[in-house]
């Protein structure tokens, strides 16, 4: 994942948009290599700012590996608009060359009071060989069971493998707040979703003209199960495709779910402000 993360980093920012009528939360971002700096660093203040300014005020921040689910505990507990997600990525778990010691030290962040969820963990066929995918099962298994037993959310990242995840959730018991970070399915997999309470976070992608059928799902989310997210520095929204992505990007993205969603804006942030307080509690705690 270091030569993806380091290419994205390359990249220039996109623009500042619009500032939104009232504050909304990005509920998944990786500060850690949109800076690429240690967790106390001014630089992380100067996007948390940039942010802040077009009414980006809080932001969970998302940990991938045992070590940068370290660096998420240690930036939540330093920035008060920050909050931790702490896991061992999809693609991480397989690879890793002590995954009992990292799934280890994941049970043990996970009881910091800043940490509001496990994620982002869950399955991904895509960039995984098949004969990893039941090592990477077995840690998505053990990432919903510290979820579990610490009553925190589940933050699933879920690609080209939309069934495996799904069977999985009903095969162990889904935690009561799970969320589908960067939904990538069709509007049958978001019924499902929705039937089932997961609550659905789109991202920069329902934005991209080659993804018609996460426009699709948008309309069958009720606003009680939606979320918001940048998983920033990737996938950057329209018009902005290709640039690094931050936190202040969210505004384009909302107002994209708004006209598509034929609904006010302010509206929908209300909604996801509720909703993101409800899975992850309050930023001043």
């Amino acid at each position: 994942m270091a030569d993806r993360h380091n290419r994205d980093i390359d990249r220039k920012p996109a623009p500042l948009p619009a500032q939104l009528p009232i504050p909304c939360v990005d509920t998944h971002a990786h500060l850690e290599i949109v800076t690429n700096t240690e967790a106390d660093h001014p630089e992380i203040g100067r996007v948390l700012a940039e942010a802040a300014s077009v009414g980006i005020d809080r932001i969970v921040q998302v940990g991938y590996s045992a070590e940068q689910s370290r660096w998420s505990v240690e930036a939540a507990s330093k920035w008060p608009n920050l909050l931790a997600a702490v896991a061992l990525h999809p693609n991480e778990a397989p690879v890793t060359s002590d995954l009992d010691g990292d799934l280890a030290i994941i049970e043990e962040l996970a009881a910091h009071p800043r940490v509001r969820a496990i994620g982002e963990t869950g399955l991904d066929f895509f960039r995984t060989e098949p004969a990893l995918q039941a090592r990477q099962r077995d840690s998505f298994v053990a990432h919903i069971q510290i979820a579990k037993r610490h009553s925190k959310a589940l933050v699933i990242h879920d690609r080209d493998a939309h069934r495996a995840v799904l069977d999985t959730l009903d095969a162990v018991g889904a935690p009561e707040k799970t969320v589908f970070h960067c939904f990538s399915g069709d509007v049958e997999m978001a019924r499902e979703c929705v039937t089932k309470g997961y609550y659905l976070s789109f991202a920069g992608t329902v934005t991209f003209k080659n993804a018609p059928q996460l426009r699709e799902a948008l309309q069958v989310v009720p606003s009680s199960q939606l979320l918001v997210e940048t998983d920033s520095p990737f996938l950057a929204p329209m018009p902005n495709r290709g640039a690094l992505n931050t936190p202040a990007q969210i505004p384009n993205i909302l107002r994209f779910m708004a006209a598509e969603r034929g609904e006010e804006l302010t509206d929908l942030i209300t909604a996801i402000n509720v909703n993101a307080e409800r899975i992850f509690g309050s930023f001043a705690q």
